[in-house]
């Protein structure tokens, strides 16, 4: 199907009904899926070095579009709020006009993250046309470090191209960014840039360590960065009040430090509430797997088919789904079970320490754990042990290594302490588990 096809068939209709929020309420039994995002097709524009999906080509057996229209009326009947689109490259799909139209006409609020490298005005009028409600073009940094990120020479210029499009068309804009060794730095001088570009929001991210990310872990920051981190997002949250751009940090950066209220001002939470993973939001792959969060994969991970069981058979039961649901303290191993805030933060995000250390439960990837590392002289950092096998949102395992934070003692005494990475939850699904024989790999790729 063409665009100017899609556009011709999207129902001409007075006004839509205005979006749902994410907002979320919990009673008897599963709680709403307030936030739904969707892989709508992993064919993708760019090769970025960090990307979780590993997208490049179409999965071979992607819900056509009566599916995808079916499964929207199924998330407006179990209470989602929000849609999110995102890639690969939803674009690349020319019926994703007539989706956002269905997910409007559902009474959902619908918005598009995107790397915008053929986001053309074109395509920008025929989503406002459609009811696209805010679109978020990723940014990675300065041109340069964009560029090697993503890639594609010239994408920079052409994500702030798709920025000035959406903005021309009449939708909001807003601004997603990793963080990683590569564009360590960029950030501040890149607010002014949003900033003049008008965007309303700009979401901030550590890459994690799935997919093409684990097989470059050299770009992944390391847990003693922090500090340095730290420092220069304390700037960028009063630089960004000033020019009224509202920061909104994703559940992979924190926690728990003297800037959790500030820079979480504008999500209306004082500070992080733990992994939302199959609790309140879902992520959906364009095959239509479900899974309890858009940035995890794997058997671990991933639910069951909507095409073979329908949504809230799966939502509801799916142990895959209801893990993090069903979480206590127990869970929890290393430093983050003795932790002063463990039973609220619950180890962080879970996209950003399974993948890192093979099950969740030990985040080393966290402000207040860097400033208490930091007050007994200690630092951690991170090395890979084991390689990825190639597949979409993969991982690798890390060992962690404490060690004095002192260049000489460090070089007089090695390591404190070393944290080899855990079974899977595929072993053992709940507890702490235990250290993973490395010999139980074949040929030293992790199989999940």
């Amino acid at each position: 199907m063409r665009l100017d096809e899609a556009r011709k068939r999207l129902p001409i209709v007075d006004q839509l009904p205005k979006g749902k929020t994410r907002k979320f309420m919990t009673g008897e039994g599963a709680p709403r899926p307030a936030l739904a995002v969707w892989e709508l097709t992993l064919a993708c524009d760019h090769r970025c070095l960090h990307c979780g999906p590993r997208a490049g080509e179409a999965r071979p057996d992607e819900l056509s579009t009566d599916e995808a229209l079916r499964l929207v009326d199924d998330l407006a009947e179990a209470g989602v709020g929000e849609v999110v689109l995102i890639g690969g490259e939803a674009y690349l799909r020319n019926d994703f006009l007539l989706i956002i139209r269905r997910i409007r006409e559902r009474g959902m609020t619908c918005n598009m993250t995107t790397g915008g490298l053929g986001l053309t005005r074109t395509r920008a009028e025929a989503m406002a046309e459609a009811g696209i409600e805010s679109v978020s073009v990723s940014i990675d940094g300065l041109e340069a470090n964009h560029d090697r990120l993503r890639d594609r020479p010239g994408s920079w210029k052409r994500a702030f191209e798709a920025l000035a499009n959406l903005r021309a068309a009449g939708i909001q804009i807003a601004c997603n960014s990793q963080i990683n060794r590569v564009n360590f730095g960029d950030h501040e001088p890149l607010l002014e840039l949003l900033a003049d570009a008008g965007v309303h929001s700009w979401q901030l991210q550590i890459t994690v360590a799935h997919g093409n990310a684990a097989s470059n872990a050299e770009i992944i920051i390391q847990p003693y960065m922090y500090l340095e981190l730290f420092e220069q997002l304390d700037r960028i949250a009063d630089r960004a009040f000033e020019r009224r751009v509202r920061i909104w940090p994703a559940n992979n950066l924190g926690y728990f430090g003297p800037l959790e209220a500030k820079s979480r001002r504008h999500q209306k939470s004082a500070h992080y509430r733990g992994c939302s993973a199959g609790r309140t939001s879902i992520g959906i792959e364009s095959n239509g797997m479900l899974k309890n969060c858009p940035s995890l994969g794997g058997p671990a991970n991933v639910a069951g088919s909507w095409r073979e069981h329908g949504f809230n058979k799966i939502w509801q039961g799916a142990p895959e789904m209801t893990h993090m649901r069903r979480r206590t303290l127990d869970e929890l191993w290393g430093y983050c079970r003795e932790c002063y805030y463990a039973e609220t933060c619950m180890s962080g995000c879970t996209a950003a320490n399974e993948p890192l250390l093979g099950r969740p439960g030990n985040n080393p990837f966290c402000h207040h754990r860097a400033l208490e590392m930091d007050r007994m002289g200690m630092r951690e950092r991170i090395e890979p042990v084991a390689l990825p096998g190639g597949k979409p949102f993969d991982n690798g395992l890390f060992r962690l290594i404490r060690e004095h934070k002192d260049p000489e003692l460090r070089a007089r005494h090695g390591p404190v302490e070393i944290t080899e990475p855990r079974i899977s939850r595929l072993v053992e699904e709940m507890g702490p588990g235990r250290p993973i024989d490395l010999d139980e790999l074949v040929d030293g790729v992790v199989p999940f």
